[in-house]
């Protein structure tokens, strides 16, 4: 058994959380991406029984870059990924790190108990805190 403290998702996720309508182009999500200077934006629902979206750089290079597809005439909601998993803000990141690598993904949204988006989270930030704790 470790002796290692609980760490939460909050402790070690990126706060600042960059949203985009799902409605605009990829062209002004790849804008966005550039002046953020992220790497994946959450694409806000239509309302409370909708579910978030994630556009990340890898999305827009499968499905616009190597495809050659117009940038400025593909819609964000064409080529995000939705659902997308969002984990409770308290939640150990030993459960959360499970999650993500069970189903192959390295983000995931970190919302509220009132779904609200708080924060994004990766694997990298919850290993680098697993280490640091």
């Amino acid at each position: 058994m470790s002796d290692k403290p609980f760490v939460r998702v909050s402790d070690v996720m990126t706060p600042d959380v960059k949203t985009i309508g799902r409605i605009a182009t990829v062209a002004e999500a790849i804008e966005l991406i550039r002046s953020a200077k992220v790497s994946s934006l959450v694409v806000e629902r239509n309302d409370e029984s909708d579910e978030f979206g994630m556009l990340t750089i890898r999305d827009i290079a499968r499905e616009v870059v190597s495809t050659d597809r117009a940038a400025e005439r593909t819609g964000v909601y064409e080529i995000m990924t939705k659902p997308v998993l969002t984990l409770p803000a308290e939640m150990n990141i030993k459960y959360a790190v499970r999650l993500l690598t069970r189903y192959n993904l390295s983000r995931a949204l970190v919302v509220d108990h009132e779904r609200n988006p708080v924060g994004i989270v990766t694997l990298r930030d919850m290993v680098l805190g697993y280490q640091e704790s």
